[in-house]
């Protein structure tokens, strides 16, 4: 969680210093948006519920703004190289990782929803929710990535991977209306760091429970002082900081994905009754998460000779690309349902 958080820290970072003309640094930049998003945290479940719904809009206004600006750029864009298929697999994977990441949150912001709703309701929600920006927003970051170069205001705000130098670029020409949307773009990633914040709070809580003691604000503090040195320190190394990241957490995902995948329709046989409720903070009755962990461990010998990362290609993935997404999923659905079927018979389902 936090390593989305300092990604996002440095695009906020960088974004607000753009407007600044020099006098804010990417650094003060960063500390501004962590502790804004730390503020928001604190508002608690509704405010944050109302923020989410809203914070969208200010976002889609920038992007409709910047594009009706710089379209003129982007019909004709240079043509590129052709993506090989080892570049498509490994850019699916870090995709999916990026998007299966947010399932672990999901209980932390659902939790006061109507169970009565349909699943089919639910899927279709999320699965367009996910979708229709993601895929809408990569096509366009493609797209201005590559006419970047032959633009030369736009390959100048760009310099040393500035995202939010690019953005401010490209809405130049509406003077300060564009500096106040640049602003409002910059300040959107709270909206990715806020949940997150109020997430990492519960979930320390859940992993380690003699800490429910201590409230819950100290560990968003905590989560601060550890977000705002590394998004600094990673701020000029942006891009290589979100490619080693997404790659590794992609890998993590998967496998995540797997479990929960398996615990649902092979162990309980897509059954919610099988859940019970009552035990949810007994652990001495809940399961041990040790299938699990070991699951995980064991794929690790078919990952990681899979993985294609910038410090380290494994011998499969010199032939195949990187397939340590696809081999995480496989190979953790293959471990744990034989290691929990193993921990079941020392341990009632529940």
């Amino acid at each position: 969680m936090c390593g989305f958080c300092i990604l996002n820290c440095i695009l906020g970072g960088q974004t607000l210093a753009s407007v600044s003309s020099g006098n804010l640094s990417w650094s003060v930049g960063i500390v501004v948006i962590a502790v804004i998003s730390l503020l928001i945290s604190f508002c608690g479940y509704r405010v944050l519920n109302w923020y989410e719904r809203l914070a969208w809009l200010p976002v889609l206004v920038v992007y409709l703004v910047a594009l009706g600006v710089g379209g003129k750029y982007l019909i004709n864009p240079p043509p590129s190289e052709p993506a090989s298929a080892s570049a498509i697999l490994s850019f699916a994977s870090t995709i999916a990782g990026f998007v299966i990441t947010y399932s672990p949150m999901s209980s932390d912001f659902t939790i006061y929803y109507t169970p009565k709703v349909s699943s089919w309701k639910l899927f279709t929600y999320s699965y367009l929710g996910f979708n229709i920006p993601i895929i809408t927003i990569q096509c366009l970051g493609a797209a201005v990535a590559i006419t970047a170069p032959s633009v030369p205001t736009w390959n100048e705000g760009y310099a040393d991977g500035n995202v939010g130098g690019l953005v401010e670029a490209m809405l130049r020409p509406t003077g300060n209306f564009g500096k106040f949307l640049t602003v409002l773009l910059a300040l959107s990633v709270t909206a990715n760091i806020a949940p997150t914040l109020y997430s990492f709070c519960l979930n320390f809580q859940v992993f380690i429970p003699p800490l429910v003691v201590v409230p819950r604000y100290f560990f968003s503090l905590v989560a601060t002082a550890v977000i705002i040195p590394l998004s600094i320190v990673g701020s000029h190394t942006f891009y290589s900081a979100l490619t080693n990241f997404l790659g590794l957490i992609g890998y993590w995902a998967s496998a995540f994905g797997a479990v929960v995948f398996a615990e649902h329709l092979i162990i309980r046989h897509n059954d919610f009754a099988l859940y019970d409720l009552r035990c949810w903070n007994d652990y001495r009755r809940l399961p041990t998460g040790l299938p699990a962990i070991g699951a995980c461990a064991l794929a690790c010998g078919l990952v990681v000779p899979s993985m294609d990362q910038v410090w380290f290609v494994g011998p499969i993935a010199q032939k195949t690309g990187d397939i340590g997404f696809e081999l995480a999923f496989f190979s953790t659905l293959l471990f744990y349902v034989p290691l929990r079927h193993l921990e079941l018979r020392f341990r009632k389902l529940v």
